[in-house]
């Protein structure tokens, strides 16, 4: 069968599917008739006011938190629910910005072009990355990319989602019938549903690995020592979720218990240091994180979702990987490991931040954009479970990276279709810089 009927049928057969139980009203919703804003509480010094109890603030509103660090929340708004969160800001004497989020980009047009026009004989001139695209096309995206390349690509089916979707991943090589052992470098897109261009970057960096070597951004030259393993579409039911339904939807659309009055698992929570009463996204005194209804619910257990079975089974059966990135947004970071504690350290942590520093400036320097580096935990907050560091000690990838792309929260989740070049050329940068420490360090695989 086709690849492009492969990742095609599974959406269409379930097209219609609906879950048993629905996720209360409020919640991330985007109504037609709403405005949407992005707001940045920042806590000021002297404050009283902690982050904790703007999160609390935020979790009593039944509002979507997009984003938390150490002195500031960005909050997702809607016309229905600004007016009792700005009451409470204006109250607590709190500084805080806002953005209005394009309408367009909130609810998606329906009308798409036609995939014949995309040209992806050229990644310079190709039509096909600008623009959002939806299950059906990175089906016919995939297909057309191995057709060109037969000798280099391949898809391999690696399991099926919540709702019955089979999972893809596009390996790519120089040449696939080549004995020479090479490294392995994986690349994760978004895990978590809304973070479109996630999708859209690692769908530029596959076409990018295959481009021809005299175009710009190309990515050839690195199958010469990389073998490359592509997860496009780690969450498709949350995905196709956010076209149809939520254009905000963060987690699977797992059914979590006869009973539970949610659905849906925070896809990144793997086995290594998960915890079933997790404290999302801060010390939060509600712990939020044990609600089925909240955005970064862990689960009733570990590797109890699907989709991330498939993921580390699949990682599993790789030679000699060297290398990870879980592609999010937003941000603009590159973190290492840790995750689970900002008081563990890696072995590797020199080696690791050295290829980041590396890294982000090569990404600068192809549009002038800067990423801050660290570890994730101290760039973010502790959550357990995360791929990152199950990537590095337990699959033993040395150099492991979560990657938030752009903005840093002008636009957060709905990033402008027209950035979407921008931020797959300035990773191919950092992707090339990075493999090219790797190479020069010499140290493919490490065993923790």
């Amino acid at each position: 069968m086709a690849v492009a009927m492969l990742l095609v049928l599974p959406y269409l057969a379930h097209a219609t599917f609906m879950p048993p139980h629905q996720e209360p009203l409020g919640f991330g919703k985007t109504g037609q008739e709403d405005a949407h804003i992005l707001r940045r509480v920042k806590v000021v010094e002297n404050s009283t006011v902690t982050v904790d109890d703007i999160l609390g603030v935020a979790e009593n509103f039944n509002l979507d938190v997009w984003q938390v660090r150490s002195s500031s929340v960005d909050v997702h708004l809607t016309s229905g629910t600004e007016p009792s969160f700005h009451h409470f800001l204006e109250g607590s004497g709190l500084a805080y910005t806002d953005s209005a989020l394009p309408y367009s980009l909130v609810h998606p047009q329906s009308i798409r072009p036609q995939a014949s026009a995309w040209n992806l004989s050229s990644l310079s001139n190709s039509t096909f990355h600008t623009d959002y695209r939806t299950i059906d096309e990175i089906g016919i995206f995939v297909k057309q990319l191995i057709d060109l390349h037969p000798d280099q690509a391949r898809l391999v089916p690696i399991g099926h989602s919540s709702e019955h979707r089979e999972m893809f991943a596009l390996e790519i090589t120089a040449n696939r019938t080549s004995l020479k052992k090479k490294t392995g470098f994986v690349i994760t897109g978004a895990q978590h549903a809304r973070e479109w261009i996630a999708t859209s970057t690692a769908l530029f960096i596959a076409h990018a690995l295959l481009a021809d070597p005299s175009e710009s951004y190309s990515m050839a030259s690195l199958l010469n020592t990389f073998d490359f393993y592509l997860v496009l579409l780690p969450n498709p039911d949350g995905y196709v979720y956010t076209w149809e339904t939520d254009r905000f939807w963060y987690k699977n659309r797992q059914v979590v218990g006869a009973k539970a009055k949610c659905v849906g698992i925070d896809m990144n929570r793997f086995g290594y240091k998960w915890k079933s009463k997790a404290q999302f996204p801060a010390k939060n005194k509600n712990k939020t994180g044990t609600d089925p209804c909240a955005p970064w619910f862990p689960g009733n257990r570990a590797w109890e979702a699907p989709e991330v079975n498939n993921i580390a089974n699949y990682i599993t059966t790789l030679p000699n990987l060297g290398a990870h990135i879980d592609l999010r947004s937003y941000g603009q970071m590159i973190s290492s490991p840790f995750s689970f504690s900002c008081k563990r350290t890696p072995k590797d942590a020199e080696d690791q931040l050295e290829a980041a520093l590396g890294a982000s400036q090569a990404l600068k320097a192809a549009h002038g954009t800067s990423f801050t580096t660290g570890s994730l935990c101290s760039l973010l907050y502790k959550a357990p479970g995360n791929i990152v560091d199950y990537m590095y000690a337990r699959a033993g990838i040395k150099f492991s990276y979560a990657v938030h792309l752009r903005d840093t929260g002008t636009y957060g989740f709905v990033l402008p279709p027209e950035w979407i070049r921008p931020v797959g050329e300035e990773t191919a940068n950092m992707i090339k810089s990075l493999a090219g420490f790797i190479v020069g360090k010499k140290c493919a695989v490490t065993t923790n």
